[in-house]
């Protein structure tokens, strides 16, 4: 998957397009992620010992990662990425607008 945990995304497609955030969670086996703030859904909770409330709870809900751009953080716009391998074998991911070497 291109995107992975505390990147800054765009979204692209979808309720929320334009939008921007943090991945805060990453499901590879199902091509979804959870980004921050970003498709809230309301979740109606019974009381429990966690919450003894209960009450109308505001989540953030999975998206599609086809959805999602990453924003490269040296030129500050959505770019797609592309994986380069260093000289010791190392693969790591590269904007294709600028061509900077993003952190893993």
């Amino acid at each position: 998957m291109h995107i992975r945990k505390k990147d800054k995304v765009k979204i692209i497609a979808g309720n929320d397009s334009g939008r921007e955030g943090e991945v805060l969670k990453v499901f590879p086996d199902t091509g979804r992620l959870i980004v921050e703030k970003v498709n809230m859904i309301k979740r109606h909770t019974r009381q429990s010992q966690q919450s003894p409330q209960g009450g109308i709870v505001e989540k953030e809900a999975p998206i599609n990662a086809t959805n999602v751009m990453l924003i490269c953080p040296k030129c500050s716009k959505p770019a797609r990425t592309g994986t380069e391998v260093l000289e010791d074998g190392s693969r790591v991911r590269s904007c294709k607008k600028c061509g900077e070497m993003l952190a893993n």
